[in-house]
């Protein structure tokens, strides 16, 4: 079942007499339950695409259900049913964090009982239990970022939208937070959609990732698919006897059904290769099959940032 389902969104913009297209056509479906990261550069549409799905931004056209209600047609019934955390927080230094929390949970129409439990539950989850009486102005940056996930967590949403959840935190606070924000799963039982610049975050984190760039995604799938299927893994095989060797091993492999490509740099050979931890021994063999003898191995990894610069030919960082 699909908690998120948008088809055909777009959003232009009027800027300085021209037409500027900021989402060209996305289509998304989020499954109840997923941790679900939005990746792309700057100005590839994702914060564009976040505000329309959360109403704050209207689409130019196309159609969206968020949480059983229609995006255009019911827009109230998406704030209902909805947590919201912009990336630049929304408390009053001068409240404290139960006044927070108590305001929110009013203001979403708690009742007033049960708003007190609410948000003694969600201070002990988040790790803000006996911070209650002090101004958010006093927290450290973590602490104010737990402060905002609970408040858009306060009325219990089915689905929390999370706009850059650790930028600015250190990578004590960052760790931290990852585990709070499996938690939302775990234990509440939220279906979480995030936008994050940070690599690391959406690979350890999210259960599938979708790429965007230049106001469309690009591609979707789980991080150990992406980086299988668009990038593979790298194999750097050191070889006796220098350049010419490189060579006649760079010829030999590079038509391997398994070897995306090779290139010969000096005294090496590196392969992007499917499957590389058992494609690497047949390989190995290979070489020395034809009397070519190997000096050195290494396999890499492929990273989120190999499959964004293999689909755009630049890099996620850019």
């Amino acid at each position: 079942m699909d908690i998120i389902e948008a088809n055909g969104l777009t959003r232009t913009f009027a800027a300085r007499g021209r037409t500027v297209e900021a989402v060209r056509g996305v289509d998304l479906n989020v499954a109840v339950g997923e941790i679900v990261g939005f990746l792309g550069p700057n100005g590839a549409g994702k914060t564009t695409t976040l505000r329309m799905l959360t109403t704050l931004l209207a689409p130019t056209s196309g159609t969206a259900a968020v949480a059983g209600c229609d995006l255009l047609t019911d827009p109230a019934g998406v704030r209902r049913s909805i947590g919201y955390v912009a990336q630049s927080g929304g408390t009053e230094p001068a409240c404290t964090v139960g006044e927070e929390l108590r305001l929110q949970a009013d203001l979403y129409g708690v009742d007033r009982i049960e708003g007190r439990r609410r948000a003694t539950q969600l201070a002990k989850q988040l790790d803000l239990s006996g911070l209650e009486e002090r101004p958010t102005r006093a927290l450290s940056g973590g602490q104010r970022r737990r402060l905002d996930i609970a408040l858009g967590l306060i009325h219990q949403p089915r689905l929390v939208f999370l706009d850059e959840p650790t930028t600015g935190l250190d990578p004590q606070s960052r760790g931290n937070m990852w585990e709070h924000i499996r938690k939302l799963r775990e234990e509440l039982d939220t279906t979480v959609f995030l936008t994050t610049h940070y690599l690391e975050e959406a690979d350890r984190l999210c259960d599938r990732i979708l790429v965007a760039d230049n106001g469309r995604i690009v591609a979707e799938g789980t991080p150990e698919d992406l980086k299988q299927r668009i990038s593979g893994d790298c194999a750097t095989i050191g070889l006796a006897g220098g350049e010419a060797t490189a060579a006649k091993a760079r010829a030999l492999l590079a038509g391997l059904p398994q070897v995306r490509s090779a290139e010969a740099f000096g005294d090496e050979v590196r392969l992007r290769v499917s499957d590389g931890e058992r494609t690497v021994l047949d390989l190995v063999r290979r070489l020395g099959e034809a009397g070519l003898e190997p000096t050195a191995l290494r396999l890499d990894r492929p990273s989120l940032d190999d499959v964004f610069l293999t689909l755009t030919g630049r890099s996620l960082r850019d």
